[in-house]
């Protein structure tokens, strides 16, 4: 399978800066969504740190943690690489649901990276099955971060860097230990919200914590 095939095909239809978003955290029961936009710059001659990746990458959710942090080294020292990430709080979560809250992370990821290239993206790909309200052509392909180079990458730098941001969330929030589930709603989150109730962090719109509140 060739990675790099979609982007390819849309280079040839005359689109020159791709960008590929996805987001992590859609799932967790506490903390932010993250989303990432990122392009792979076009290069006569690839980097040689683009096919150390190409043979790095999988789908981010299957790779260790330790892999993905030495594929995110990878991808920040590679020169063709830009991307830009964006947070939506758990407060806003609740106000507009989670899928709302990931394409406004992604919007704003997508008006960051456009600031930092100093130029217009041409094209988007989206990891799912929607699209986001801008004025930029955009394909949405469901399982992207398996398929697409960028969209493997983007995974990767979401994945890596709400990962960090829940580990700073358990020094604030010990006793939940976000260090672990990243706030995603595993055996030992649930215990824990059973036994301290949420924390500000928590959002307080999704299914288990509505079910807190009504025993």
């Amino acid at each position: 399978m060739d990675i790099l095939e979609e982007e390819k095909k849309l280079q040839k239809k005359g689109f020159k800066i791709i960008a590929c978003l996805d987001e992590s955290g859609r799932g967790p029961l506490a903390g932010p969504v993250v989303a990432c936009a990122l392009v792979l710059l076009p290069r006569k001659k690839f980097d040689h740190t683009v096919f150390k990746l190409m043979r790095k990458m999988k789908d981010s959710k299957k790779l260790s943690t330790r892999k993905r942090e030495e594929i995110f080294d990878i991808i920040l020292s590679c020169p063709q690489i830009e991307y830009a990430t964006s947070r939506v709080t758990e407060k806003t979560i609740d106000k507009i649901n989670v899928l709302q809250a990931t394409k406004l992370a992604m919007k704003r990821a997508v008006a960051k990276l456009q600031k930092k290239l100093g130029k217009r993206i041409d094209f988007l790909i989206i990891d799912g099955n929607f699209g986001i309200d801008l004025d930029i052509p955009q394909k949405s392909i469901i399982k992207g971060d398996q398929k697409i180079f960028s969209c493997m990458a983007a995974s990767i730098v979401a994945k890596v860097l709400r990962d960090r941001i829940m580990k700073n969330y358990h020094k604030k929030f010990p006793h939940y230990r976000f260090d672990l589930h990243k706030g995603y709603p595993t055996k030992t989150h649930r215990m824990l919200l059973r036994k301290y109730g949420p924390c500000k962090i928590h959002r307080k719109t999704f299914a288990p914590l509505r079910e807190l509140k009504s025993h």
